[in-house]
C-alpha cells in the first residue's frame, strides 16, 4: 500500500490490511487475551522481543496496533501507546522518566490527577516538583535545579487556557538534558503537534475528541520509538494499563469522523461566543482563538484550531444565581469532560463548599462550557432561557 502522510490516508487506511480480514471495510475486533505459537523457537523469539510480537493482549493486540499506528502518525511521532485512561498515560510518561531524588518543573493548574501524582504519590519516592507560571520562558529557566529531569506542560490548560511557547521550552529543555512531556488534550493532534515543535512526549485523553461519542475512556502517549519501547517494556506492561480491543475499535470508529466533527464544533463555538459577548450577565469569555485572549498571537502561531472548550466569567453574582442558571439549562448537560457529541457545562463553584464561594473572586464565577455537535442556535436558545431564569429572581 502506498505510504503518505495525508490526513485522509492516516485516518482511513494507515495500518489496515484489508486482505488479511476478508477485505472488510471496518477492521475486526481481535478480542483475545492470548496468542499461540507453532514451535518453541517461535515462542522463544517472541519472548525475546515482546514489543514486536503477539503474545498476550496486555502488551500488543492487532486491533490496538492499527489504532496506535494512526495516532502516532497524527502526532507526527514514530510510535505511541494507547492506555485505558488519560490518567494512566500521564502516570506512565512521568514515572518512566524520573527516579528518587529527581525534580520536576510543571505548569501550575494542571489536570487533577497529574497534580495528585506530583503532590501525593511521587513525594513518597523522593521526587519533588515546582509549579510555575509557564507563560514566560524565564520562569522555566529560573526553576531548573541540578536534579531537574522533567518539564511537564499543559497547553492550553482546560479552564483558563494558558499556553506555553512549545518550541522555546523544548529548546531550553534540550540544552539541559531535560525530558519534556505535554498534555495535548485540548487541541488533539489535528490542531496541534507538539512533537514537531521539539517536545519529547505528547499525550492526550482520547476519551475526548478521538472517541467523540462519550462511550470510551482512553489515553494516548506518543514519542520516538526508543522512548515508547522503553515505556512499553516497563510501566505499560507492569501496570497493565493498556486499552482493551473493543475500546480500541470504538476509537478507530471515532477517528473516521474526527476532522469533520472538529470543523463543525469550531464553527459552532464561534457562534456561541458571539452570542455570549452580548449577554448582560457575562463579564468575559476566555477562549484561545478569541482576539481578546492574552496569548492570542501565540495560539494562532502554534495551534491550527481551538475546538469547543471555553470559559464564561460572570459579573459578580451570588452563588445561588450561578446554580439557578446551571439548573435551568434544558439541553446543555452538566458534566465533566468534553469532546463528545453533547454540549456540557460545569460551574467552578461546584468544586468548593457553598460557604467558600467568594463573589469577588472571578475564578469562582467561572463556567466551563463545551460546545458539542448540536446546532449553535439550539444551544444559544438554551443559554438564553437559562440566563433569563437566573436574572429574574435577582430582580
Amino acid at each position: 500500500m502506498e505510504q503518505n502522510n495525508s490526513l485522509s490516508y492516516i485516518i482511513n487506511e494507515l495500518g489496515e490490511d484489508y486482505e488479511q480480514y476478508f477485505r472488510a471495510v471496518a477492521p475486526p475486533i481481535v478480542q483475545t487475551s492470548n496468542f499461540s505459537f507453532k514451535t518453541v523457537a517461535d515462542l522463544r523469539n517472541a519472548f525475546a522481543d515482546e514489543y514486536s510480537s503477539w503474545i498476550y493482549s496486555r502488551g500488543l493486540n492487532p486491533t490496538v496496533k492499527i489504532l496506535s499506528e494512526k495516532l502516532a502518525a497524527l502526532d507526527g511521532a514514530e510510535d505511541c501507546l494507547v492506555f485505558n485512561s488519560g490518567a494512566a498515560a500521564i502516570f506512565a510518561a512521568v514515572l518512566a522518566n524520573v527516579k528518587s531524588g529527581d525534580h520536576i518543573v510543571s505548569v501550575a493548574g494542571v489536570y487533577t490527577w497529574a497534580r495528585k501524582m506530583f503532590e501525593e504519590i511521587l513525594p513518597r519516592f523522593g521526587v519533588t516538583h515546582t509549579y510555575i507560571d509557564g507563560t514566560q520562558l524565564q520562569h522555566w529557566e529560573n526553576a531548573i535545579k541540578p536534579n531537574t529531569r522533567l518539564f511537564y506542560l499543559e497547553s492550553p490548560n482546560s479552564w483558563t487556557y494558558e499556553l506555553q511557547d512549545l518550541t522555546a521550552v523544548a529548546t531550553l529543555a534540550k540544552q539541559h538534558q531535560i525530558i519534556t512531556v505535554i498534555d495535548n488534550s485540548y487541541c488533539t493532534p489535528i490542531y496541534q503537534q507538539p512533537i514537531t515543535m521539539g517536545i519529547d512526549i505528547s499525550l492526550q485523553s482520547a476519551t475526548k475528541y478521538i472517541s467523540g461519542h462519550s462511550d470510551v475512556v482512553a489515553g494516548v502517549l506518543s514519542s520516538n520509538r526508543a522512548m515508547i519501547q522503553r515505556i512499553f517494556n516497563s510501566e505499560y506492561m507492569n501496570i497493565g494499563s493498556g486499552i482493551q480491543p473493543f475500546n480500541a475499535w470504538l476509537l478507530l470508529r471515532g477517528l473516521r469522523t474526527l476532522p469533520m466533527r472538529l470543523a463543525h464544533i469550531s464553527q459552532s463555538t464561534q457562534r456561541v461566543i458571539d452570542y455570549l459577548k452580548t449577554e448582560s450577565m457575562v463579564a468575559s469569555v476566555i477562549f484561545p482563538f478569541d482576539a481578546g485572549f492574552s496569548q492570542y498571537n501565540l495560539a494562532k502561531q502554534q495551534m491550527k484550531g481551538a475546538c469547543g472548550l471555553l470559559t464564561i466569567v460572570l459579573h459578580p453574582v451570588r452563588i445561588e444565581v450561578i446554580e439557578l442558571f446551571c439548573n435551568a439549562l434544558q439541553h446543555i448537560k452538566m458534566a465533566v469532560s468534553w469532546g463528545g457529541y453533547e454540549s456540557l457545562i460545569i460551574p467552578r463553584c461546584a468544586g468548593m463548599p457553598h460557604n467558600a464561594y467568594d463573589v469577588m473572586n472571578a475564578e469562582h464565577r467561572m463556567l466551563r462550557l463545551y460546545v458539542g455537535l448540536e446546532e449553535p442556535e439550539y444551544l444559544i436558545a438554551d443559554l438564553q432561557q437559562a440566563f433569563l431564569k437566573a436574572v429574574a429572581p435577582a430582580h
